[in-house]
């Protein structure tokens, strides 16, 4: 049975955002990294001193993989691009789809490998419309086609098992993965079914057992799976559209998780105040920091 969880968490940040996603966290600088993808910025808080800076960009981005203590590497609707994190410049790295300018990125995350994956989709939504793709070694090679709004890219602690999903399905995928090069060495196989659910897979990390956390869009909560797919707790959000956790803090034993106030009308936003907010659940996990994208 699963156990369910009352919000004990806070607020990192109250800046509302259309489209919270995409967080990440620098343990070198404490910093935690999200973006407002509609609203085209890319957030940052440090955590040591609470200090929160917004950068604007000229593109929807969703995704931000550390390279080294100098750069960052952002997936965007206009393709792959290296960001200087000092200055904010952004230069051309990888082209993504740049014959679908009508689609955009949308979820990713890097592999032990020091590769990326990524997947894209409409900017309308539309049916099947998106993929994701491997980026490694300066090739970025497609792996999975035909997915309305990809999301929940995380992998196994020793690289051997990717998972994604298909929001607008809402089942999790389990994949065999190359630990060496995070290119799929099988065929996908559903791990999770909960396409007749209230809300929608959104977002996923692994901790360091394997356990899978997902942020359940719609549903207000974030889910923990056991690595055979059984969901073992909930843990209540106040925000009905929570999109992406990562794990933040020294010992990457917290969990931060993004929110969305996208499609809410004005009655649901009054009843939804942190809708939009960067949120800490409360709980102390046993973490394990992204990779680095080896460019």
């Amino acid at each position: 049975m699963t156990e369910i969880h009352e919000f004990a968490g806070k607020t990192l940040s109250e800046t509302s955002s259309v489209l919270g996603e995409g967080p990440t966290y620098d343990p070198d600088t404490n910093t935690v990294w999200w973006f407002n993808i509609l609203g085209k910025e890319l957030h940052e808080l440090n955590l040591s001193t609470e200090e929160k800076k917004v950068h604007t960009l000229p593109m929807m981005a969703s995704v931000l993989a550390r390279i080294d203590a100098e750069r960052q590497l952002l997936a965007t609707e206009e393709g792959l691009f290296v960001r200087d994190i000092a200055s904010g410049q952004l230069t051309f790295y990888l082209g993504l789809e740049s014959d679908k300018p009508e689609n955009r990125s949308n979820d990713g995350r890097t592999h032990r490998s020091g590769s990326l994956w990524v997947g894209t989709m409409s900017k309308r939504a539309e049916n099947q419309a998106g993929s994701i793709y491997h980026v490694g070694g300066g090739k970025v090679t497609k792996i999975f086609e035909g997915i309305s709004i990809p999301n929940s890219i995380c992998f196994s602690p020793d690289g051997s098992i990717g998972y994604f999903t298909d929001t607008r399905l809402s089942r999790l995928m389990r994949v065999m993965v190359d630990p060496a090069t995070g290119l799929p060495t099988g065929e996908p196989i559903v791990l999770v079914d909960t396409m007749d659910e209230t809300g929608g897979i959104d977002g996923s990390v692994v901790d360091a057992d394997g356990y899978i956390w997902n942020a359940r869009w719609g549903a207000g909560s974030v889910d923990r799976y056991s690595p055979d797919g059984l969901r073992i707790a909930r843990y209540k959000v106040p925000a009905a559209q929570p999109s992406c956790p990562a794990f933040i803090g020294a010992d990457a034993d917290r969990l931060a998780v993004t929110t969305a106030w996208e499609g809410l009308d004005d009655h649901a936003r009054s009843t939804q105040p942190h809708a939009g907010s960067l949120l800490e659940l409360g709980v102390t996990v046993r973490g394990i920091f992204d990779p680095a994208y080896v460019i």
